[in-house]
């Protein structure tokens, strides 16, 4: 015979979610939704598998590592589990919805599946909720919309100690690109970079107009989010920099925000103006976004919050009165208190150890008795 225990292991990064976290989850998620609707975002929601030709295109190809491969039986096609939502969404942008008015305002909400966890969020399947900003728009203002309704939609879910790390992750190889650096060097100065090491940085770069690169880099390591002294591209990327952190400091002044121009790491398609959302307490980043272009050559930008890790910030929901309706009670009484807005536990035979011990066993706060509504002894 199987042990039942055997039953319950589930492979590494993936749980079961018990109550009450579910229901906190779907809360979350709908409180979420709501506030994006009433930014003009309209919902989708793509499948959980599809061809993966069209599932790495583009943005896709990002996260082609992470993705799960199947073999569709009726086609005899590939087909891979999403990793990511973001990609289908620019999918249907540029085929569903080609013809709609741009900028396209969407929000979803899904399950993703990863081949692998990470080193702090370990977790291989985890609830994505986020919105997509697609089309031709003023980049800077675009930018900043975005960016204020996450925080707006986290405050709103009763997430506090909220902070923004906002991020350019093409600046870095775009000053490379000015330079027109050899490539041993290249990957010197940004290994420096990503390691925040000046020292290095210094030294990876010391001769000749290499001098000039590690003074570039060093005023942005300390940031220093001057454009003067940049080529174009560089230049208006750190003017696109200063323009959003502008808009986002003019609309939500007491919003944290940090800026670190040169982080590239952890965003897998972004280029452009990019951001991270944290909260004091959470163990880890609460979600994550920016721009990109989609495989249709769209410009776009957005965000994905992390639906396990806004469980973890998240203030816990009170415990809900639970109503138990006694086995004996008339037929309508149970009806008539889901109508009055109670949730109710109807007893299925008669109580060997009375109604109110079997009320408690069954997690109940409240009980029927003689025809009213009573709090159970020992509830406050």
């Amino acid at each position: 015979m199987t042990d039942p225990r055997q039953k319950a292991l589930l492979p590494a990064g993936l749980q079961d979610l018990l109550p009450p976290l579910a229901d906190q989850e779907d809360g979350l998620s709908r409180a979420l939704l709501d506030r994006f609707a009433r930014f003009g975002y309209q919902r989708v929601k793509p499948p959980l598998v599809e061809f993966e030709t069209g599932l790495l295109d583009g943005v896709g190809a990002a996260v082609a590592e992470q993705t799960f491969r199947i073999m569709d039986p009726v086609s005899q096609r590939m087909m891979g589990l999403r990793a990511d939502i973001t990609p289908q969404i620019a999918r249907i942008a540029a085929t569903r919805l080609s013809a709609e008015p741009r900028p396209l305002r969407l929000c979803y909400v899904g399950e993703v599946l990863r081949v692998r966890g990470g080193q702090l969020r370990e977790d291989r399947q985890f609830r994505q909720i986020g919105v997509e900003l697609i089309g031709p728009a003023r980049a800077g203002t675009a930018d900043a919309e975005v960016i204020l309704l996450a925080a707006e939609a986290l405050a709103e879910i009763g997430i506090e100690g909220l902070s923004v790390d906002i991020n350019v992750p093409d600046l870095a190889d775009a000053i490379c690109d000015a330079f027109t650096l050899d490539d041993e060097t290249r990957a010197r100065v940004l290994a420096a970079i990503d390691r925040k090491d000046a020292a290095a940085l210094a030294e990876a770069a010391e001769n000749g107009a290499k001098g000039e690169v590690a003074r570039v880099f060093g005023r942005l390591l300390s940031v220093d989010c001057a454009a003067d002294g940049l080529s174009e591209v560089p230049a208006r990327l750190v003017e696109r920099l200063r323009e959003v952190v502008e808009l986002v400091r003019a609309s939500a002044p007491d919003l944290t925000l940090t800026v670190d121009p040169l982080e590239r790491r952890g965003f897998e398609y972004h280029s452009g103006i990019s951001f991270t959302l944290y909260a004091l307490g959470a163990r880890t980043e609460l979600g994550f976004g920016g721009r990109y272009i989609t495989a249709g050559g769209e410009p776009a930008t957005g965000f994905t919050l992390l639906g396990d890790a806004l469980l973890g910030a998240a203030p816990k929901p009170a415990v809900p009165d639970r109503l138990f309706v006694p086995y004996e009670a008339p037929g309508d009484a149970a009806a008539a208190a889901r109508a009055d807005g109670w949730q109710t536990v109807k007893g299925l035979v008669a109580s060997d150890n009375g109604d109110a011990a079997e009320a408690q066993r069954l997690a109940c706060t409240h009980i029927w008795q003689d025809g009213a509504i009573r709090l159970l002894a020992g509830d406050d």
